[in-house]
């Protein structure tokens, strides 16, 4: 099965600023084109970090800028700050391009799960059913009162309980999803 393709290799800047300083900018354009044909764009001067991967994750995974995933990182990173797409196809997408860049099946489906996670931590607990499955989510939603992000433990603990079904997953990606959606306690995306 093809996995879509790169342009190439992008083109970045480290930017040097306060703080964690892990921001880069494209210095060209860059894009994927997934397995359906659609066109993942990252304009010259989009600037990345990465950081749709929970950091708790990182001695897991890896940090975004190492590995296979590096360039599904950037385009992925570009792809969920857009209004114009749904957060669910961004990570669809990302798993894609994972593969697209070289990741074996198992990484691939573990980085997948990684960018879930990262999206179901950074919703309100209520919202999550709404927002992941049906709408745009370009930054991390406000905490409605009494209600708590979770904790890097609870993170990792969810994010280890679904890396373990993961390995018995199927390796169709729609048994994939499957997997991670009911680890998150998410219906399946509405089409």
């Amino acid at each position: 099965m093809g996995y879509g393709s790169f342009s190439g290799n992008p083109k970045t800047e480290w930017l040097c600023e306060r703080g964690e300083d892990s921001n880069m900018c494209l210095l060209e354009a860059f894009w994927y084109i997934d397995p359906q044909g659609r066109r993942w764009e990252a304009l010259t001067g989009a600037i990345t970090n990465g950081a749709s991967i929970p950091r708790t994750l990182w001695s897991s995974l890896g940090s975004p800028y190492t590995g296979n995933y590096r360039r599904a990182s950037i385009i992925h990173d570009v792809a969920i700050r857009s209004p114009l797409n749904l957060r669910v196809d961004a990570d669809t997408m990302f798993y894609y391009a994972c593969m697209a860049g070289g990741c074996m099946l198992m990484e691939a489906k573990l980085l997948y799960a990684g960018v879930r996670v990262g999206a179901w931590a950074s919703l309100t607990r209520d919202a999550a059913v709404d927002l992941l499955s049906m709408a745009p989510a370009p930054s991390p939603l406000p905490r409605l009162p009494g209600q708590h992000a979770p904790t890097e433990l609870e993170v990792r603990a969810r994010y280890t309980l679904l890396a373990g079904d993961l390995a018995a997953a199927s390796d169709n990606f729609e048994a994939i999803r499957a997997t991670v959606e009911r680890h998150l306690g998410l219906p399946p995306p509405l089409r």
